[in-house]
């Protein structure tokens, strides 16, 4: 998905002599056995969860406003953002104040999923073609979500505006929570919260 560079707007947004995000490697590095996810919260001028899914040399990127559900009944708005590097699943810090996305941002859940996007007759669909077509599946295997979810794009990108719906599949396993209280959540990889971040990190 998307041209050769796809970290040009990442890249154009950031200033990286002020914030310390990655800046990201260069295209085409070697990929683990199973693509990776990750989910952070981020208590920018809207606090919101931001859910990143690898796909090739990139993480593909929503802002999904109230984060992943574990009941099916839950349909989250899921708005896409720029391609994010690979490096940026352990990104967890402040970014400072009059930086694009400035604020706090916690890793709150990360691990590999697994595609399972098919067309009509079982067969499987490559997961950025799927994702391309506007509908794909897959199960995340993380410490705090686990099992099958849906992306489907309901509103689309012409006018800037393109929009979709991140749903927790009714099959596929029981187990995992969904979203909690973001600002009572703690880092998966330092058990931080936002406010311990932003005071020792700040």
């Amino acid at each position: 998905m998307g041209g050769p560079d796809r970290l040009g707007d990442y890249h154009g947004r950031r200033h990286f002599d002020r914030t310390g995000e990655p800046r990201g490697g260069t295209p085409g590095e070697a990929q683990s056995a199973r693509p990776r996810f990750v989910v952070q919260i981020h208590d920018a001028r809207r606090m919101h969860f931001d859910v990143r899914l690898q796909v090739g040399d990139v993480l593909k990127s929503w802002s999904v406003p109230k984060g992943p559900s574990a009941d099916p009944r839950d349909k989250r708005l899921a708005v896409p953002t720029e391609d994010h590097p690979l490096e940026y699943e352990e990104f967890e810090g402040v970014i400072p104040r009059g930086e694009y996305g400035g604020g706090t941002v916690i890793v709150w859940d990360h691990g590999t999923y697994e595609p399972l996007s098919h067309d009509r007759r079982g067969r499987a669909v490559d997961f950025a073609e799927s994702l391309e077509r506007g509908h794909a599946t897959f199960r995340l295997h993380g410490s705090k979500l686990r099992g099958e979810y849906a992306l489907t794009r309901f509103r689309g990108g012409d006018d800037g505006e393109e929009a979709w719906l991140l749903v927790r599949a009714a099959k596929g396993g029981s187990g995992g929570r969904g979203a909690p209280d973001p600002r009572r959540a703690r880092s998966a990889r330092t058990g931080r919260t936002l406010a311990q971040v932003a005071q020792e990190d700040g």
